[in-house]
């Protein structure tokens, strides 16, 4: 006997706890309808979280993260996005807005979160983590961290890195190729 739940069981349930890095024991609302999501549902995957903003130099960069998260997503990457209105007020909109735009202008599919607080003593507590881990906080819309499969976070990559930048690439081809 394994102690394996059958899968169509296993699939039904949140990964426990146990299961879920510290990183990820955390809950946010999807953007497009606001239902609460735990991020465990990402435990044992390649996360890359980004900041983002509908009207920002960076916007473009919704397209190389649609690419990346479409290229690499059966290999276990997972894009996730957090709109903040912290630089510049570059995102004013509301989380209708904000989704409409990022699915009808870039086709974004990779799950996007409501608006978030992502810098500073207001920072939510995936942001704090993430900010204190790598002893890099945002400076600017659509900063990138990426955490490995096993919930540690690896590395961050400031706003100028653009998605399919050769470092940002290798660093999540050589995530994926490593097991937890």
């Amino acid at each position: 006997m394994t102690g394996l739940l059958p899968a169509a069981h296993a699939q039904s349930q949140p990964a426990t706890p146990a299961a879920c890095p510290v990183v990820l024991q955390q809950q946010f609302k999807r953007l497009q309808d606001e239902v609460p999501q735990n991020l465990c549902q990402y435990a044992g995957k390649v996360t890359l979280v980004v900041n983002t903003a509908s009207y920002c130099g960076f916007t473009t960069q919704y397209q190389g993260l649609e690419a990346l998260y479409a290229k690499y997503q059966a290999r276990g990457l997972v894009v996730l996005g957090f709109p903040s209105n912290d630089f510049g007020k570059q995102e004013p909109g509301s989380s209708k807005e904000i989704a409409d735009f990022c699915f009808n202008t870039y086709g974004v599919k990779f799950p996007m979160f409501s608006k978030a607080v992502v810098s500073g003593p207001n920072a939510n507590a995936l942001y704090a983590t993430l900010s204190k881990s790598t002893g890099k906080t945002p400076q600017w819309n659509f900063h990138k961290y990426l955490i490995d499969r096993s919930g540690k976070v690896i590395t961050s990559f400031p706003s100028e890195i653009e998605p399919g930048n050769p470092a940002l690439v290798t660093a999540i081809e050589k995530a994926l190729n490593q097991s937890i």
